[in-house]
């Protein structure tokens, strides 16, 4: 017999590795728990369960199974039940859920559940079946349980499987009223029922619902009033001591932002043990660090790790054949289906005739790179301003040469009036959380902006090591009589030529970043910048404009070649003065 090779063991295994932690409970009789799981990365190579804990309630658990594993899929051949055609690593989730209700004080001790896996692992017929089974033991009368999609489209791909479902039961189709158009299901005996709505602000007000699934939540992060509609949808919760979240999704098919990013990162949190919160439980499926620093995650050896139902939902076959597919069309479109198919989450995104320097960007990243850090080491410091209207970011660029190596050190901050985020609905998201990060201040006024900006370069006058200001001249009065103000002499405040004739910093900045004497804070605003922008050559020149990059932002970016255009003149330390020089040349 052929030997099976060690990834083919994984992948068995995934199939059939049940390891969850069993707490005693204390004194008092309750259940002790923690919802971390401190130990995924071990786990997640070894095909075991990430779910930290068993049902906390274990006869809950086993009546809410034994509905879930009798449910019919009805798009698959033979149209087996969930209990005959799923994998354990679902069956954990689904349990824990089940498990963490209280049958005697009709309480639920875990309340909200997130689970991120890839595209194509069943999670729709998680959403169905989950939504349905508690529908179906729920004793509370005219109870509401919603399934919010994100989308018309959505919405229907989560409402189907739980119609079918009942459908293909006789006993359910007498215990329920499936409304197709509506999208409503409802329990003949209790009048409860499963609505499940293409979310919008409207949608949820005035609910008090007693179980939510959020459906692809990723791209709740896009819609700039997530946030409030999740509050106002899970608001009923407070009165319902049996109520849940679910949250669902798989990653973002650019920057996680909004919601979706504020949600994953605490998931994070929670799951590494950063933040105790025994109510919220986290699963989810992503490559360990040190598999993406070996590039693991081109390899199919490895694609069980973030794909549970590898072998049954989705086949290896087809993972391949699309990944050759997306890797012939581009490193934009590879990183996009990675995201979507492998959990791997977008850094920075790679749009079609991107900037050649983009691809060594997430590489050059450091987060020990600060304003303080870059003040502290260096020798000369050079600025670069990229302003522009009411609908643009201020931008500011600190460029740092090392005193002992030379590399240069890169810090940003940037502006914008508050009224951009009513322009621009679809980022907004992203926005806010760029000023969360520090990164991105919203002003209320007009003139704050170039007030705090000049405050900024203020602080770095004051180190006596700033030499230049560099900035596009059209339209910087204001910009100039600000940094006046501030006793900024005119001769430290040059103009750089934009266009085709920034080729010389565009050049300079594709060769540090990729001989790696380049560093930057690894801010994401300036991923995102930097993924934003497109290059263009006209001969032997290069051209990077806000007009080739359509909609998208790249201020910060445009901020950074007029600095690099002032380092280029490789500027003097201002504390060495033309008295200093002569005594050295007298020596």
């Amino acid at each position: 017999m052929r030997k099976k090779s060690a990834a083919t063991q994984k992948k068995a295994s995934a199939t059939r590795t049940r390891k969850q932690t069993v707490t005693p409970p204390d004194k008092s009789g309750k259940p002790v728990w923690s919802t971390a799981c401190k130990d995924w990365e071990k786990r997640i190579m070894a095909g075991e369960s990430l779910v930290p804990c068993k049902p906390l309630f274990p006869a809950a658990a086993e009546q809410g199974m034994a509905v879930f594993n009798a449910l019919k899929i009805v798009d698959v051949l033979h149209e087996p039940t969930i209990g005959e055609s799923c994998r354990d690593w679902l069956k954990d989730f689904a349990a824990a859920i089940f498990g963490s209700y209280d049958p005697d004080t009709g309480t639920r001790l875990i309340t909200e559940f997130f689970l991120l896996v890839s595209k194509k692992n069943t999670k729709s017929t998680i959403a169905a079946g989950v939504m349905l089974t508690v529908l179906i033991l729920n004793w509370r009368q005219s109870a509401e349980f919603l399934i919010l999609a994100p989308t018309k489209e959505a919405a229907d791909n989560a409402f189907k499987p739980a119609r079918d479902m009942i459908r293909a039961d006789p006993d359910l189709e007498a215990l329920f009223h499936v409304q197709d158009y509506t999208r409503i299901i409802t329990h003949l005996e209790t009048g409860a029922t499963l609505k499940v709505v293409a979310a919008d602000g409207s949608s949820v007000v005035g609910k008090k619902a007693t179980g939510i699934l959020v459906d692809e939540l990723w791209e709740f992060g896009k819609k700039p009033t997530a946030e409030n509609m999740l509050m106002e949808a899970t608001g009923g919760i407070a009165s319902r001591p049996e109520g849940f979240v679910i949250y669902l999704s798989t990653q973002s098919d650019e920057e996680p932002a909004g919601v979706f990013k504020s949600r994953l990162e605490y998931a994070r949190s929670v799951r590494d043990g950063k933040i105790v919160a025994p109510r919220f439980l986290p699963v989810i499926y992503e490559f360990p660090q040190k598999v993406l620093d070996k590039n693991g995650q081109h390899n199919p050896d490895n694609w069980y790790m973030t794909n549970p139902n590898l072998g049954v939902s989705v086949s290896e076959e087809f993972l391949r054949d699309k990944y050759a597919q997306a890797k012939e069309a581009g490193e934009g479109v590879l990183r996009v289906w990675m995201a979507k198919h492998l959990n791997v989450q977008v850094g920075m995104s790679l749009r079609e005739k991107a900037w050649a320097g983009a691809k060594y960007w997430e590489r050059q990243g450091n987060a020990q790179v600060t304003l303080d850090l870059l003040l502290d080491c260096s020798d000369v410091i050079v600025c670069g301003i990229d302003g522009g209207g009411l609908d643009d970011f201020l931008s500011l660029a600190v460029l740092g040469r090392d005193a002992k190596s030379q590399d240069w050190l890169h810090w940003q901050r940037s502006w914008v009036f508050k009224d951009v985020l009513k322009h621009r609905k679809e980022e907004a998201p992203r926005y806010l959380d760029f000023q969360k990060e520090g990164d991105l201040v919203i002003t209320q006024e007009m003139r704050e902006d170039n007030q705090q900006l000049a405050d900024v370069i203020e602080q770095i006058d004051e180190t006596d090591k700033l030499a230049l200001i560099g900035l596009d001249p059209a339209g910087v009065a204001e910009i100039v009589f600000a940094l006046h103000a501030k006793g900024i002499d005119q001769d430290r405040i040059v103009g750089v030529s934009q266009g085709w004739k920034m080729t010389g910093a565009i050049k300079t900045l594709e060769r540090k970043l990729a001989d790696g004497t380049f560093s930057h804070g690894n801010r994401p605003i300036m991923a995102w910048a930097v993924g934003n922008a497109k290059a263009q050559a006209k001969g032997n020149n290069v051209e990077i404009t806000k007009q080739m990059a359509g909609d998208k932002k790249i201020d910060p970016l445009m901020a950074l070649f007029d600095a690099v255009s002032c380092m280029a003149r490789n500027p003097e330390p201002p504390t060495r003065s033309i008295y200093d020089r002569e005594e050295l040349w007298d020596s």
